[in-house]
C-alpha cells in the first residue's frame, strides 16, 4: 500500500490564537516546530507528530493564489468531512474539563466492545470524536 500513515489536517481559521488555544488547552496537544511560512500559523503536535496545522484564513488564501494551490471554499463545519478522531485517555477528567469550559459535549457508550466516545466541535465548527478504550 502506498499509504503509510495519516500526516496531518490543516484548519483555517480568522482567530488562530483561540483555535491553538483550543487544542492546546483543552485537548492537552502541544505548539512545536513550524517552518518558516508565508501566512501565520501554528503547527500542533501529539507526541511527536505534528497532526494539526493552524493556518490564518486570508492569508493563507492570498498565498495559495500565488504558489498555484487551490483552497477550499470557506464553509461552517468541516464540509464533506463529517469528523476528526483522535484515540484519547482520562474520559472523566477530559469530559470534567470539556464541561466546565462550556464546551458542548456528546457522549456514546459501547460497552459491548469497551469503547467510550466524546464528540465535540472546535471554535470553527470541527468536529472531533473522542475514542476511549478499556
Amino acid at each position: 500500500m502506498p499509504l503509510l500513515r495519516m500526516e496531518h489536517y490543516l484548519v483555517l481559521s480568522d482567530d488562530i490564537d483561540q483555535t491553538k488555544d483550543f487544542y492546546c488547552d483543552v485537548l492537552g496537544m502541544r505548539e512545536g516546530f513550524r517552518p518558516q511560512l508565508e501566512f501565520p500559523g501554528y503547527w500542533l503536535y501529539v507526541g511527536d507528530t505534528p497532526c494539526i496545522h493552524i493556518a490564518e484564513w486570508q492569508t493563507y488564501a492570498v498565498w495559495t493564489k500565488e504558489v498555484g494551490i487551490p483552497i477550499s471554499t470557506k464553509a461552517g463545519g468541516t464540509g464533506p468531512v463529517d469528523h476528526i478522531a483522535f484515540n484519547a485517555s482520562g474520559f472523566d477528567e477530559l469530559r470534567s474539563r470539556l464541561k466546565s469550559r462550556g464546551i458542548e459535549v456528546n457522549e456514546n457508550l459501547l460497552d459491548d466492545i469497551g469503547l467510550r466516545q466524546l464528540f465535540i466541535h472546535d471554535p470553527n465548527g470541527v468536529a472531533i470524536e473522542l475514542n476511549f478504550r478499556s
